[in-house]
């Protein structure tokens, strides 16, 4: 017969033998012995924590001639037909190569016959969320109402891309990583069956790297078995997981006490040399110093140890640490960790990161001429300003208002700050361009104005969207904004102003000056200008023109009409509207 490895030889065939999952074992027992059996379940988990082996054993317990039963016997034809995989009525479906919606139609088919030999028709779908939403879509109606001699078994390693309403019709089981400790028990057991000796430290170094998965120690410590021969030791399970011997992290943590940088960069050159992974060794080191911060604040927890063995030199050791600079050593590599998922150049992080806990004082803080010293000045100021919050604090609760002196050295950095944020009006430019003002330059840019806010760039015109162009002379124009922020953006945004001139230039063959003015100032200078310069009068006289003044009105500078226009009453602008300006006489009271 040929040679079967050792995950699949000694594949749990029964409750009892499954490690760890004591909540699911549970559960499922209970069910089985109270006849209180769900229609669809979901085991969900990382890989190889006996997931499609529980449900093979849930399979067999449900449909054991002697059950159903907490355990299957193992015995009767239907036990051994579903371990040998030949039960026509346990089906097993791989939903990674079988995701499309045929498949699932073929299964929904089929599932109204009864079995024909075994009490349940049981379907595991394996893999499930590789499943198209059609299919899933496909699958829901069957699963919501099977018949009641079908059960569905769902087993995945990522739930979250379920869709919910598959979800919400399971029962659900979350499998856990299988401990260390469970993890050296089943090995033992293995290796006892097969008449294979075994170091207990290769067992802990091969549980550590399956990560908490069954399969992968198995499969791990079939490959040390296949390399070591009669005896399992600890350096070839060493050499075949990819992991660091202890000896090689005592002298590692020697080196980072003694402060002894060339020793630790050695080390760390030798062991990448060797062909460890980067990122393995980071995690490894994390680990190790994990177990000395055990050793050092919790002795008695010998068998959490993971890396290394309760010696008495690691013991001596995490003594010699402080527990706060553990504590930074875990922090650095785990930054250190996570920035080479990112780079190429995994190994200078590394050593970035033995330099930096070498540089580290022992209280965990940057050596002296670190980064972390601390300036006795700063010191003082930082006390004297504790001093005053204080007497503030004490001065408000006794109902005395803080002094005139503390209330000025808040004040200035208020009004610099309103200042800084507001805009300055350039009222002299804007009286030079009022002073050259014409109807004909204005029409000119407001013809232009919608066709070259299109030419310009989309943040460009986003900005520019809530402006008018309210007077123009021959070279330059006002540009009023109807909010003030954003007038100040554009007056400090000289990327717009050159593309505004560019766009202008193209559009009108002059290359106008554009002075900018939130909405407030511009009627405020607009009025000044007006009374300044004499023009209110002449303004007055326009509300009601005759024949004679009709030519005069018609060279009003725009924002004179505008403000002649925003002066006039509503009502007597209604009422020029619809009878005409010549029927209209206004008597003041």
């Amino acid at each position: 017969m040929a040679y079967q490895a050792f995950y699949r030889v000694y594949r749990p065939q029964s409750f009892g033998e499954m490690s760890g999952q004591h909540h699911v074992k549970q559960t499922l027992q209970n069910a089985l012995h109270h006849n209180k059996t769900s229609h669809a379940y979901l085991f969900s988990g990382p890989r190889g924590t006996g997931k499609t082996s529980a449900a093979k054993v849930f399979a067999k317990a449900l449909n054991c001639e002697n059950g159903p039963a907490k355990e299957p016997c193992n015995e009767c034809p239907t036990c051994k037909s579903i371990t040998e995989g030949s039960n026509t009525d346990v089906i097993e479906f791989d939903a990674a190569s079988n995701s499309r919606v045929e498949e699932i139609r073929d299964i929904i088919e089929k599932v109204r016959f009864a079995p024909s030999n075994a009490r349940f028709k049981v379907y595991i779908i394996d893999e499930v969320h590789m499943l198209s939403n059609s299919a899933f879509n496909a699958l829901l109606k069957t699963l919501e109402e099977p018949p009641p001699h079908a059960v569905f078994i769902l087993a995945t390693t990522e739930p979250h891309k379920l869709p919910l309403t598959i979800i919400s019709r399971c029962q659900r089981f979350d499998f856990k990583p299988i401990t260390s400790a469970e993890i050296v028990d089943r090995m033992r057991q293995v290796l006892d069956d097969a008449s294979i000796e075994a170091d207990e430290l290769a067992l802990k170094v091969i549980a550590q790297a399956a990560s908490g998965g069954m399969r992968d120690a198995l499969s791990m410590l079939d490959q040390v078995a296949s390399f070591s021969g009669e005896r399992l030791t600890a350096e070839s399970a060493l050499l075949v997981t990819g992991s660091v011997g202890e000896d090689i992290f005592y002298q590692l943590a020697e080196a980072l006490l003694s402060k002894e940088a060339a020793t630790a960069l050695t080390l760390l050159d030798r062991l990448i040399a060797e062909g460890k992974d980067v990122s393995r060794l980071a995690e490894d080191l994390i680990t190790f110093f994990r177990d000395l911060l055990l050793l050092r604040t919790a002795p008695n927890l010998e068998d959490l140890l993971e890396l290394i063995s309760n010696d008495e030199r690691f013991v001596s050791m995490a003594h010699a640490f402080e527990a706060e600079m553990l504590y930074a050593f875990i922090d650095i590599l785990s930054k250190t960790q996570q920035e080479m998922r990112f780079s190429n150049h995994a190994k200078v992080y590394i050593e970035s990161a033995l330099l930096k806990m070498i540089h580290l004082d022992n209280s965990g803080g940057q050596s002296q001429g670190g980064s972390a010293t601390i300036d006795p000045q700063l010191n003082q100021k930082v006390e004297s300003l504790e001093r005053l919050v204080a007497e503030l604090q004490q001065q408000l609760a006794e109902g005395v208002r803080p002094t005139e002196g503390s209330v000025a050295l808040a004040q200035p950095k208020k009004n610099a700050s309103k200042s800084s944020q507001s805009f300055r009006i350039p009222t002299g430019k804007i009286n030079e361009v009022l002073k050259g003002a014409t109807r004909k330059d204005i029409q000119v840019i407001r013809e232009e104005w919608a066709g070259m806010m299109h030419t310009m760039q989309r943040s460009h015109s986003a900005l520019l969207e809530e402006t008018e162009p309210v007077a123009a002379s021959d070279n330059a124009f006002v540009l009023k904004f109807k909010y003030e922020i954003h007038c100040l953006m554009a007056s400090e945004n000289t990327s717009l102003r050159s593309g505004l001139s560019a766009a202008l230039l193209a559009k009108t063959g002059k290359a106008y000056d554009v002075v900018y003015v939130p909405e407030d100032g511009w009627l405020k200078v607009r009025e000044e200008f007006i009374r300044n310069n004499g023009l209110s009068k002449q303004s007055d006289d326009s509300e009601h023109p005759t024949e004679d003044d009709q030519s005069a009105q018609d060279e009003m500078p725009s924002f004179m009409q505008e403000a002649v226009e925003q002066n006039t009453d509503p009502l007597v602008a209604e009422a020029e509207k619809m009878f005409g300006k010549e029927f209209i006489t206004v008597h003041d009271d």
